[in-house]
């Protein structure tokens, strides 16, 4: 009789465990600023961006936007591909990286840039290629 009671009390239990379930996800968070610059961010200023665009010729980028702590700068930059040969191109860059497009002599090329220090750059293509670049 009490191995009839031992059975049904562990049977019990452990029907009577459920899976915890997961707490529900959090809401996102409704932002104009992108997680991940793009080459196409340099073609257009969105309205919401247009609301923060701001000029200061006194430093090196051609303009901002967004607000104190998530600022995106656009800059104009030029320097040299692994090659040794002038590229000069425009980019956006928010925190440390980047993106935008270069000029070589044959055509246009979309790259992704990485700051490396006070107004330099590194910056690489889709096919791997670097590019040491400065800011004009």
């Amino acid at each position: 009789m009490q191995k009839n009671y031992l059975i049904l009390l562990l049977l019990s239990t452990f029907y009577s465990c459920e899976k915890a379930a997961s707490p529900p996800p959090l809401p996102q968070v409704n932002s104009f600023y992108k997680p991940v610059i793009t080459p196409d961010d340099r073609k257009t200023i969105t309205p919401e961006e247009a609301r923060t665009y701001h000029v200061n010729k006194t430093y090196q980028y051609e303009y901002r936007t967004g607000n104190p702590g998530n600022y995106e700068y656009n800059y104009d930059v030029k320097g040299i591909n692994s090659r040794g040969d002038s590229v000069c191109g425009n980019i956006n860059v928010q925190g440390k990286y980047g993106a935008g497009i270069l000029t070589d002599s044959v055509a246009e090329v979309e790259i992704n840039t990485e700051w490396i220090s006070h107004g330099k750059l590194k910056a690489t293509d889709k096919q791997g290629n670097e590019y040491h670049l400065i800011v004009k």
